[in-house]
């Protein structure tokens, strides 16, 4: 038996990274999955489910439109019968620039999707997951929502707002039975972050990746799936409310000259 075994999940943003990477996770461990993102990548991602032995289905949705994410959790309740665990992962970076330069319709995109894309999916889950008093509810927030200068400043701003999301929710939620928590990645090589690797390796300084957190390297997006496997068994019954940072180690520390052997 699987840690997952008989649950109905929903990743969304699972047509690559750290979403495909949890949906793949997932469906091993026996859940039945909704594998939800914009691009057609996310047939891929349940190909890949099925060709495993497992249990996958996918739609091509958009995770900050209401009724896109209407048609999702409809979708998972007529193919599974409910949901016992949604994954709200899917996440836009928005760019680096000065905040000078930057344009309202920028931080409303990265707003729409990052932050009232969880929003709407716990709108719509919390009512099938409280008829029967148990959920568990996941999203993707970032170390970039704890401290500066780990992403750009309308996506640092729209993870701090998952967290405090995630944080109300689980309030809002007393005695539910229904558990709502947020995972915060670090560096991790995903379609987010190539520019970043991209530039580091045609610059010869790919070692230099990640050398900020006492771990000393960057992360990959199974690490995530691994605390998202987690957070979404019956293993976590009592971890409710938190932000979970997954960095290496990158947020236990003030910034500080690292001692090299």
């Amino acid at each position: 038996m699987g840690r997952l075994a008989g649950k109905r999940a929903i990743v969304t943003g699972a047509g690559s990274g750290i979403g495909r990477a949890s949906a793949l996770l997932f469906a091993s461990e026996g859940a039945r999955v909704l594998c939800v993102d914009c691009t057609q990548a996310v047939q891929d991602t349940e190909k890949a489910i099925v060709s495993a032995g497992g249990t996958g289905e996918a739609l091509v949705a958009d995770a900050g439109l209401e009724a896109d994410v209407q048609r999702y959790v409809s979708r998972a309740v007529s193919a599974f019968g409910g949901v016992d665990v949604l994954y709200a992962n899917a996440g836009i970076s928005g760019g680096y620039m000065p905040i000078t330069e930057q344009a309202v319709e920028q931080w409303q995109e990265v707003l729409r999707v990052n932050l009232i894309g969880p929003f709407l999916a716990i709108k719509h889950v919390l009512p099938l997951m409280t008829a029967q008093k148990k959920g568990s509810i996941i999203c993707t927030a970032s170390v970039a929502g704890i401290r500066a200068n780990a992403g750009p400043t309308a996506y640092s701003a729209s993870k701090a707002g998952v967290i405090s999301l995630v944080q109300t929710t689980a309030n809002e939620l007393f005695g539910s039975g229904v558990r709502v928590n947020a995972i915060c990645p670090g560096l991790i090589e995903t379609g987010m972050t190539k520019p970043i690797f991209d530039g580091a390796r045609a610059r010869g300084t790919e070692g230099k990746i990640g050398q900020l957190n006492p771990t000393a390297r960057h992360g990959v997006p199974a690490e995530i799936a691994n605390m998202a496997l987690f957070l979404a068994s019956d293993e976590a019954s009592y971890v409710n409310g938190q932000a979970i940072p997954v960095d290496g180690g990158l947020t236990s520390s003030l910034p500080f000259v690292p001692r090299r052997s």
